[in-house]
C-alpha cells in the first residue's frame, strides 16, 4: 500500500479507537438519566455501563485470533456494524434487561473492532519508527476518546436525551465502515488453516468473560461478595483449562510459545499496569470536580480536556524520543512520571481549586500517559509476524483492558475504605478517599518502572529478513540498540 494511503488507513483505525475508547465512559455521565427515565434500580444501572466491560474484556483474545484466521478487514467492519445495530437498540431500549443486552453486544462488537484495528495497524507499518509514530498517533486517540466522553455524555444527555449517546455510535458506526473497504487492505486469511480450536476459545472467552465480570462485581460489591468470590472461582478453573488445553491440541488458539517471549511477556504486564494506576484517575478527577468542588458534570468532564490536548502533542513526539533515547529508557521514564504525576494529585484539598488542586498535575500525567502506553504496545509487538498480528493485537488490548477493569476495583475500593474511615464532614473524607487512591496508583507505576528496568528490547532485524522485516533472528538479541 503507498505511504499516503497507509496514513488515510490509519486515521480511520485512529477514528475507530477513539469511539471505542469514548464508549467506557459516554455512558457514565448519561446513566442517572437513564435509570430516571426507565425506572432502573441502582444494580441494575450500573450494569448499564458494566456490561459493556465484560463482553469486551472477555472476547478481545478471540478477537485478535480471529482477525488472523478470517481477516482483519472482515472482522474490522463486522464489528463496527455489530456495535452500530447493538446502539441501535440501546436507543430504542424501553427497558433495563434490554439495554443491558445491547450494551453486551455493543461490547462483543467493540472487541472485534479494537483487536481487528490494532492487527491492520501492524500490518500497515513494520517495526521501526514509521510503526512508532503510528501507534503514538493510536494512544493520543484513545487518550482524547476517554475524556471526550465524559464531556459528550454530559452535553448529548443535557441536549438531546439519553438516547443520543447510543444514537451517536449509529452513525459513527456506519460512516466508518463506508470508506473501510477502500482505505484498509484487504488482508487475506494468515492463520492456520487447519483446525480452528473450538475448545480454546470456549475456555479463554468464559474465564475472561467471567474474571471481567468477577472484576466490576468487586468495585460495586467488595471482594468477599459471593458473587464476587464463585465468578472468579469459576474463571480460574476456566483459564485454567484453556492453558491445558493449548499444551495439548494440535492447532491452538494461543501457541504456548510465544509466551516464552521474554519481551512479549513483560511488556503485557506493563500494558495492564499502566491502565491499573492511570485509568482510575478519570474517574477519580471527575469524581472530585463534581462531588467535592460542586462542579456539574459538563464541566467535570471539561476539566479532563487540557490533560488529553498534551496527551495528543505528546503522542506524536514519541516515535522520535524512542528513537533517540531508547524504548525502555522512555518507557521507564514514563512510568516515572506517572508516579510523580500521582503523588502530586493526590496533594488534593477539600477547599481546593481546579487550577491550583487538579491542572497542574494532569499536565504533567497527560505527558506520562503517551510514554507509557506507546512504549508498552511497541515492546508488546515487537518482532510480530505477519500471521500473528491480530494475535499480538488481542493481548495487548486484553492486558489493557483487564487492567483498567482490575485498577478501578482496586483503586475504587481504596477510595471507599478511606472515605469510610475518615470521620468528619463529607468533602473531607472523600477528599482523603481520592487522595489514597492517587498513592495507591503511584506505588503500581513505581512497580511498573522496576519492572521496566528488566526490559529486553530485541536488535534490530538485519536486511532481507522476508516481507514485513521480520524474522527469527528478531528475537536473538536481548540488547536495546540504543542503550549503552
Amino acid at each position: 500500500m503507498a505511504a499516503p494511503d497507509r496514513w488515510r488507513a490509519l486515521a480511520l483505525l485512529a477514528c475507530t479507537q477513539f469511539v471505542l475508547i469514548l464508549d467506557t465512559s459516554i455512558i457514565n455521565v448519561a446513566a442517572p438519566s437513564i435509570g430516571s427515565d426507565l425506572d432502573i434500580s441502582p444494580a441494575e444501572l450500573s450494569w448499564v455501563a458494566n456490561a459493556y466491560l465484560v463482553s469486551f474484556g472477555g472476547l478481545l483474545l478471540l478477537s485478535g485470533r480471529a482477525a488472523d484466521l478470517i481477516g482483519r478487514r472482515r472482522l474490522f467492519v463486522a464489528g463496527l456494524g455489530t456495535l452500530a445495530a447493538a446502539s441501535l437498540l440501546g436507543a430504542l431500549a424501553g427497558s433495563a434487561q434490554l439495554l443491558i443486552t445491547a450494551r453486551v453486544v455493543q461490547g462483543m462488537g467493540a472487541a472485534m473492532a479494537a483487536a481487528a484495528a490494532l492487527a491492520l495497524l501492524l500490518s500497515l507499518f513494520d517495526d521501526g519508527p514509521e510503526r512508532h509514530k503510528a501507534l503514538g498517533i493510536f494512544a493520543a486517540m484513545a487518550g482524547a476518546g476517554g475524556a471526550a466522553g465524559t464531556v459528550l455524555g454530559g452535553v448529548l444527555t443535557s441536549w438531546l436525551g439519553w438516547e443520543s449517546t447510543f444514537a451517536l455510535n449509529v452513525v459513527v458506526g456506519l460512516g466508518l465502515i463506508l470508506p473501510a473497504r477502500r482505505l484498509l487492505p484487504a488482508g487475506s486469511r494468515t492463520g492456520d488453516e487447519g483446525g480452528f480450536d473450538l475448545p480454546g476459545a470456549v475456555s479463554v472467552t468464559g474465564g475472561l468473560a467471567l474474571l471481567a465480570y468477577a472484576l466490576v462485581n468487586a468495585g460495586e460489591s467488595g471482594w468477599r461478595d459471593p458473587v464476587t468470590l464463585v465468578t472468579g472461582a469459576l474463571a480460574v478453573v476456566l483459564l485454567t483449562v484453556f492453558v491445558l488445553v493449548e499444551r495439548r491440541v494440535r492447532h491452538p488458539l494461543v501457541p504456548p510459545a510465544i509466551f516464552r517471549r521474554r519481551t512479549l511477556r513483560l511488556a503485557n504486564v506493563l500494558a495492564g499496569m499502566w491502565q491499573m494506576s492511570l485509568f482510575p484517575m478519570f474517574f477519580l478527577v471527575s469524581l472530585y470536580l463534581q462531588a467535592v468542588l460542586g462542579y456539574e458534570p459538563v464541566m467535570g468532564g471539561l476539566g479532563l480536556l487540557p490533560l488529553s490536548v498534551v496527551v495528543v502533542l505528546v503522542a506524536s513526539t514519541t516515535d522520535r524520543l524512542i528513537g533517540r533515547f531508547g524504548l525502555r529508557t522512555v518507557m521507564c521514564a514514563g512510568f516515572v512520571l506517572v508516579a510523580i504525576g500521582l503523588v502530586w494529585q493526590s496533594l488534593l484539598s477539600p477547599s481546593g481549586s481546579f487550577v491550583a488542586d487538579v491542572l497542574p498535575p494532569s499536565l504533567l500525567l497527560g505527558i506520562a500517559l503517551p510514554l507509557v502506553s506507546v512504549t508498552t504496545a511497541v515492546a508488546a509487538t515487537l518482532g510480530t509476524e505477519r500471521d500473528e498480528t491480530g494475535l499480538a493485537s488481542g493481548l495487548v488490548n486484553t492486558s489493557q483492558q483487564f487492567g483498567s477493569v482490575i485498577g478501578l476495583a482496586l483503586l475504587s475500593g481504596v477510595a471507599a475504605a478511606r472515605t469510610s474511615a475518615v470521620s468528619g464532614p463529607r468533602d473531607v473524607a472523600l477528599t482523603e478517599g481520592f487522595s489514597a487512591a492517587f498513592l495507591a496508583g503511584a506505588a503500581l507505576a513505581g512497580v511498573a518502572a522496576l519492572l521496566a528496568l528488566r526490559l529486553v528490547v530485541p536488535a534490530a532485524p538485519a536486511p532481507e529478513k522476508g516481507p514485513g522485516g521480520t524474522g527469527a533472528d528478531d528475537r536473538s538479541t536481548d540488547r536495546d540498540p540504543a542503550l549503552p
